[in-house]
């Protein structure tokens, strides 16, 4: 039997509205740090592969934590692992403020991922066992809604904050927050446990870690590197080669403790439409990544708009999620979430697709408006159903690590995104500058040519910058130049970095495209919803 608290019965809204907050805390820091990276590369002078790593040490500690985070809450308790990560979070983020280099921020932001990864396992299970089948997808369809009002909430509020207060308050702003919700989750959440002893693998730990670091440090480092020798015989394809072969020893090591305690529980995939949504969330966490990626700084760098101004050209797209969340976690509830996920994913992809093809170095803000409330309206059609048709079949002594799992695989479509999409946009970007500037360079005088065209050339080999300075009008030129071949090559800079940088991006984006495209493929093999009932396990909790 659940062990549980000896509280009045809970209103199963009040405590999803509790952790609704802490997701949204998280999902806010998220997108005001992507709305600020080009005023963070200016900021403390980092390269466009260390701002990866910003938001990697973020991703990648929260996605190999997850599970072990899942198999932590049946044993301590969700609502126990639920604050805790609140109150690492919260420190984090002060901790992130206060950084004054690249590398103590990146330090800082795996801090945070931590919080986040003892956090974030701990709501699905406490959801699925507040509220009865029927009632789940209202029940996501609100998280959805809250999320949507996150995204709105991270770029509005996060260009306000940078562009009257600097980047650094973009994570003092979690500390209230952070604060206000701890308090009330120890107050509101009960302390369900499921009664159950587990064992942490922690050898299936270091295994996945090791493994997801190599991978994604040799993705996002390899163009720095022109994907060769790193230092002495050690090279990128060889840390790529050794990252696989540990996913690989991860996944055999699973398949031998199968019988035991493993970290991954296979059985949790027998289930036909977990195993699918655990495709489809993989998916939608590259797809979002791979897109606002790129986006944030072609708004900021190509086309010049101030943070705030770039959070509120993205806006629409999760103004229409907000709205559409909840509609669509009504009508999934009633027709089945196969009807709805499939549309909505294609509408996102379509969204996407959309703004890829008008992009251009001049392209006006409100141009891609109606792109955006598309790919928000199918994004708004996803989240309810997606995590209703996981979690519908699972059974409750595997609900702690299969929510885990499910967040971990959507973590690491996003720190596979940030990892392959970042060298992608890289590696583009290095031949686009190059082939730009040779191009350009015939209009400058013959003795500046050669030297202007190895500039950008070269730009890659020192990490490439990329933020709101760094588009060409502070390119470094020998003394004696006049001035208006000054002014000229400045100009040129500026048309070179824009025009490659738009060049480079089209490309970059097709790939989440199609993922998503292929994610929607997968989705007609939903399977039907089981006709038995199943009483919540909250409801013997609290009426032993």
């Amino acid at each position: 039997m659940p062990v549980h608290d000896d509280r009045a019965p809970v209103n199963p809204w009040l405590v999803l509205a509790v952790l609704c907050l802490g997701l949204f805390m998280t999902l806010l820091d998220l997108t005001i740090v992507n709305i600020a990276i080009p005023s963070i590369i200016d900021g403390l002078s980092a390269t466009l592969d260390q701002i990866l790593w910003v938001l990697n040490a973020y991703s990648l500690v929260y996605a190999v934590l997850l599970i072990t985070s899942g198999r932590l809450g049946d044993l301590l308790g969700p609502r126990n692992l639920f604050g805790g990560g609140l109150a690492v979070f919260t420190v984090a983020s002060a901790l992130s403020g206060l950084a004054h280099d690249p590398t103590q921020l990146i330090l800082a932001r795996a801090a945070q991922g931590l919080g986040a990864a003892l956090m974030s396992p701990q709501s699905l299970p406490i959801i699925t066992s507040l509220f009865p089948p029927e009632r789940r997808g209202a029940a996501f369809g609100a998280t959805g809604a809250l999320g949507g009002l996150a995204v709105v909430a991270g770029p509005t509020l996060g260009g306000l904050i940078v562009t009257h207060w600097g980047w650094r308050w973009i994570f003092y702003v979690n500390l209230p927050v952070g604060i206000l919700t701890l308090a009330l989750a120890l107050l509101i959440i009960p302390d369900l446990r499921p009664g159950r002893q587990h064992r942490l693998d922690l050898p299936g730990v270091a295994l996945a870690t090791t493994g997801l670091f190599g991978v994604v440090f040799g993705l996002i480092e390899g163009q720095r590197y022109d994907w060769g020798t790193v230092w002495s015989f050690i090279s990128i394809p060889m840390i790529i080669g050794v990252g696989v072969v540990l996913l690989v020893a991860f996944l055999a090591s699973q398949a031998l403790r199968q019988d035991g305690e493993p970290l991954l529980p296979f059985a949790i995939f027998h289930d036909r439409n977990y195993a699918l949504m655990t495709v489809v969330l993989a998916a939608i966490g590259f797809a979002m990544l791979g897109l606002f990626l790129p986006l944030t700084i072609y708004f900021q760098s190509v086309l010049g708009l101030s943070a705030l101004a770039a959070g509120l050209t993205i806006a629409p797209q999760a103004v229409a999620m907000m709205f559409v969340a909840p509609v669509s976690g009504a009508l999934a509830d009633r027709f089945g979430g196969k009807v709805v996920l499939i549309p909505g994913l294609t509408l996102f992809a379509v969204g996407m697709a959309d703004i890829a093809w008008i992009a251009q170095a001049n392209s006006g803000r409100w141009s891609f408006l109606p792109a955006l409330i598309l790919s928000g309206v199918g994004l708004g059609c996803v989240w309810a159903p997606v995590y209703s048709i996981a979690m519908r079949d699972i059974e409750p002594h595997l609900a702690g690590v299969a929510s885990g799992v499910i967040s971990t695989v959507q973590e690491v479509g996003g720190v596979l995104a940030s990892a392959i999409v970042g060298a992608l946009l890289q590696n583009r970007l290095a031949i686009a500058l190059h082939d730009r500037a040779a191009v350009d360079a015939a209009q400058l005088p013959a003795q500046f040519r050669d030297s202007f065209v190895s500039g950008f050339s070269n730009a890659a080999k020192g990490g490439l910058e990329v933020g709101a300075g760094q588009t060409g009008g502070s390119l470094a030129l020998p003394p004696g130049v006049p001035a208006n071949v000054t002014q000229q090559l400045q100009q040129l800079a500026h048309d070179v970095f824009t025009h490659a940088f738009v060049t480079a991006m089209r490309p970059t984006l097709v790939l989440p495209i199609v993922v998503v495209l292929l994610a929607a493929l997968t989705c007609f093999a939903i399977q039907r919803r089981r006709a038995t009932a199943t009483v919540p396990a909250v409801e013997e909790a609290v009426t032993a």
